[in-house]
């Protein structure tokens, strides 16, 4: 049972839309704010805690509130409320409609971005990480993998934050490293054999691997299981981009041997280093922009256009008609046929029926004659 229900209102302030996805230790929801639009509530499992063990659950809320930067997620609020079992801790953060980057990179209907926008998402990535690597002592994602990546269109382009600092630390301030954490899968040899820590260089590596997956579609290396996960033989030498995808020129598939180099001293530093090298190759060879309506992966979109700020509409649509037909009404008819097609894959549901409710919301006759097939979308059944 989930902890918060639709529709209910939480401390007259928040009104609870729907449940977005969930982890081992918290559940997130999509909010309504009584004044500022709809921002996202992660709600902690853990009940009944001293408020001395609430502080602590909350560290994730204090490292991100001292990283003000655009390419970070941003908190709003934490606090605490009460549900049927118990008192537990909240905080609300920035909302992201489009999604993740991990819902792009795993759609099998997914075609491999220009490199030059590749490029573009990995250097905000970069900055972001720059600011929480500069710190002193410098703040250690340790979980730096697409499915915490999260998108926000943004006039003609995307806004990419990284979020989900939950097992995010500040280093030894002497040594500079933590005790290891995060997705195996994204994980460098040196959490695996001798030295077992986390440092800037192992959030580097989780760059590194991530912007490879979005290069070519794939891994640099084999996802780990049972014993191989230990075996050196798992990084052994990788392909090289090109190979994969001829755009990648020879220095992209440099920077990217730093960012993998089974060393940590051959590797980068830290994320600021990356970015250096990432800004020199874009002063060569420019860096294009993936607008947000060129994106034709499920899950790689915006799908709730109506959230604060609204949406502004065409002037044909402004105008109220064109061609003798609703410009809004067409609008929302083409957004009923990609839900629908979205549709035919069961894992894509949830996406149908958000499609389908921006449909109703641009043309309101439509909820009558959709409005069933919402809930039973959202409820994972396919009629």
């Amino acid at each position: 049972m989930s902890l918060l229900q639709e529709g209910q209102l939480i401390r007259d302030t928040y009104e609870v839309e729907r449940l977005l996805g969930e982890g081992a230790f918290a559940e997130v929801y999509r909010v309504r704010h009584r004044f500022l639009g709809r921002q996202a509530m992660k709600v902690f499992k853990l009940v009944g805690m001293t408020l001395a063990e609430i502080e602590d659950m909350l560290g994730e809320v204090r490292l991100v509130s001292s990283l003000d930067h655009p390419n970070i997620i941003r908190v709003f609020e934490a606090n605490t409320l009460d549900i049927h079992s118990g008192i537990c801790a909240f905080f609300t953060m920035e909302y992201f409609p489009g999604g993740s980057l991990e819902q792009f990179c795993c759609s099998p209907r997914g075609t491999i971005l220009p490199v030059p926008t590749s490029v573009g998402l990995i250097r905000q990535v970069c900055r972001g990480l720059s600011a929480a690597h500069a710190q002193r002592p410098p703040i250690i994602h340790r979980d730096l993998k697409p499915a915490n990546l999260l998108i926000k269109p943004e006039g003609e382009s995307w806004r990419v934050c990284i979020g989900d600092f939950g097992v995010a630390k500040r280093a030894n301030p002497h040594t500079h490293v933590t005790d290891v954490h995060g997705s195996l899968v994204f994980k460098p040899p040196e959490a695996y054999h001798g030295l077992g820590v986390d440092s800037c260089a192992g959030d580097v590596w989780a760059m590194g691997c991530t912007f490879y997956l979005l290069l070519t579609k794939q891994l640099p290396y084999p996802e780990p299981a049972g014993r191989d996960a230990m075996h050196r033989r798992r990084f052994d030498p990788w392909v090289p981009a090109r190979d994969f995808n001829l755009e990648v020129d020879q220095q992209l598939d440099d920077i990217l041997a730093r960012t993998l180099a089974p060393e940590p001293r051959n590797r980068y530093p830290h994320a600021g280093a990356m970015l250096d090298d990432l800004n020199r190759w874009e002063e060569t060879h420019g860096i294009g922009v993936l607008s947000p309506s060129s994106a034709e992966v499920p899950g790689f979109l915006e799908v709730e256009k109506n959230s604060a700020p609204p949406r502004s509409l065409s002037p044909q649509v402004e105008e109220g008609r064109v061609g003798g037909t609703s410009a809004a009404e067409e609008e929302a008819r083409e957004l009923v046929s990609r839900a629908i097609e979205v549709s035919r894959q069961a894992v894509n549901l949830p996406l149908a029926a958000d499609l389908l409710e921006q449909a109703c919301q641009l043309w309101p006759p439509l909820r009558d004659e959709y409005q069933d097939q919402i809930k039973l979308w959202r409820q994972g059944i396919a009629l």
